[in-house]
C-alpha cells in the first residue's frame, strides 16, 4: 500500500514539474514552421503600412516557435475590407492579425455601412501609438490661434479624419472651417498648403509631421492651433486640447466620443473566438516587441514615434465606447456623415 501511495505521489510531482515545459511546447507548436500574417488595411507606403512592417520585422522573435512573419496589404473601404476578412474569413488560430483604421469602432457605433463585424468581439492586441493629431495653419495664413478660427473662415484641405475633425468642430465649437475635399492623401494636402491652395489641415498625426516634415517644424512653416486626443502630447504642452475647448458636459462627451480614437492610433487586432491563452501570447509578443531594443533603435532612426498602449487597455476603451449614452450618439449621428 505504501509503495502504491508513494508511486502516485511521485507521478504527481513529475506531472507538476513537467507542466510548464509542456505548455511551452504547446505554445511553440502553435507557431513553429508556420507563417504569421500581418494584414494591413491600406496600400503600401502610408503610416499604417510603415508601422505594421516595422512590427513585422521584429515580432517573430517574440512569438513561440519564431514563425516567419509576412505582411499582406488588403486595402478597401477605409479598411473595412481587412476588418471584415479578419472577422469572418481569416483562420482563428492566432496566426493572423491586422491593423485597421482607428475610427472603425466609432463608424460602427454611428451606423456606417459595409461593416460585417462587431468591434467588441475582436481581440485587441495593442496599439503602437497613442496618436495625438494636430490642426495646423500654414505660416502665410492670417490664422494665428485657434480662437481665430471662430472669427473668420479658414480654408483647409480635408481627407478622412481631417474632414471629420473639421466638421465636428464647426458643429460643436463654432469654428468656420471651409473644407476642400478631393485630395487623395495627406501628402497632397501638404503640397496644396505650399502652393497656397489651402491654409491648413485639421487632423494630422504629430508623429507623421515629426518623421516626414521635420523641416516645417524647424523653419516654422506651420502653426499648431489645436491637438486632438484625450490627453496632451508631451511635445505640445502649450497647444490647446480639443476636449478642453468644450463649454458644457454634453459637448465634452461628444468630443470624447470622436477623439478617443486617437488613443488607438496604430491598432492591431486578432479575430474573435481565440482561446484566452492564444490572446495572451499575442499580446505578450506585441508588448515585448514594443520594448525590444532593436525595434526601438529602428524606430528612432526612422524618426517614428512609439507610445504603445497594451491590448487589455485598448479592449477596455472599446467596451466603454459602446456604452456611450444614446443621446450623445444621436447627436453625433446628426453631425457626422457616415457611409451607408
Amino acid at each position: 500500500m505504501r509503495k502504491t501511495v508513494a508511486g502516485v505521489v511521485a507521478a504527481l510531482v513529475l506531472i507538476a514539474a513537467s507542466a510548464p515545459s509542456a505548455l511551452a511546447q504547446t505554445a511553440a507548436d502553435k507557431f513553429k514552421g508556420k507563417n504569421f500574417e500581418v494584414i494591413v488595411g491600406y496600400d503600401t507606403g502610408g503610416g499604417y503600412d510603415i508601422y505594421a512592417r516595422a512590427l513585422a520585422r521584429h515580432i517573430g522573435r517574440h512569438l513561440p516557435g519564431n514563425p516567419n512573419v509576412i505582411v499582406k496589404n488588403m486595402p478597401g473601404a477605409t479598411t473595412r475590407t481587412a476588418a471584415n476578412y479578419l472577422y469572418n474569413i481569416a483562420p482563428k488560430d492566432g496566426t493572423v492579425i491586422a491593423t485597421v483604421a482607428r475610427g472603425l469602432p466609432t463608424d460602427e457605433l454611428l451606423g456606417s455601412g459595409g461593416i460585417r463585424f462587431e468591434s467588441t468581439k475582436f481581440n485587441w492586441i495593442g496599439s503602437m501609438n497613442n496618436e495625438v493629431s494636430v490642426g495646423v495653419a500654414w505660416h502665410t495664413s492670417p490664422i494665428k490661434t485657434f480662437e481665430d478660427t471662430r472669427k473668420r473662415e479658414m480654408i483647409v484641405g480635408a481627407i478622412a479624419d481631417s474632414l471629420l475633425f473639421a466638421q465636428v468642430m464647426n458643429a460643436v465649437l463654432g469654428t468656420k472651417f471651409k473644407m476642400i475635399t478631393g485630395y487623395k492623401s495627406g501628402a497632397e494636402i501638404g503640397l496644396a498648403m505650399e502652393r497656397g491652395e489651402v491654409e491648413g489641415r485639421m487632423g494630422w498625426s504629430w508623429s507623421s509631421i515629426v518623421s516626414v516634415n521635420p523641416e516645417w517644424l524647424r523653419d516654422n512653416k506651420i502653426r499648431n492651433l489645436v491637438q486632438f486626443s484625450t490627453a496632451k502630447h508631451a511635445d505640445l504642452a502649450n497647444v490647446p486640447l480639443v476636449t478642453e475647448l468644450a463649454t458644457n458636459d454634453d459637448d465634452r462627451a461628444l468630443l470624447e466620443l470622436v477623439f478617443s480614437r486617437q488613443v488607438i492610433g496604430r491598432p492591431f487586432i486578432a479575430p474573435p473566438g481565440l482561446d484566452a491563452e492564444t490572446v495572451r501570447i499575442l499580446r505578450q509578443a506585441f508588448d515585448d516587441t514594443m520594448k525590444d531594443p532593436a525595434f526601438l533603435a529602428e524606430m528612432q532612426k526612422a524618426n517614428l514615434e512609439v507610445n504603445a498602449i497594451p491590448g487589455k487597455d485598448v479592449q477596455e476603451l472599446i467596451a466603454r465606447l459602446f456604452k456611450t449614452p444614446p443621446a450623445v450618439l444621436e447627436r453625433a449621428k446628426a453631425i457626422i456623415p457616415v457611409e451607408k
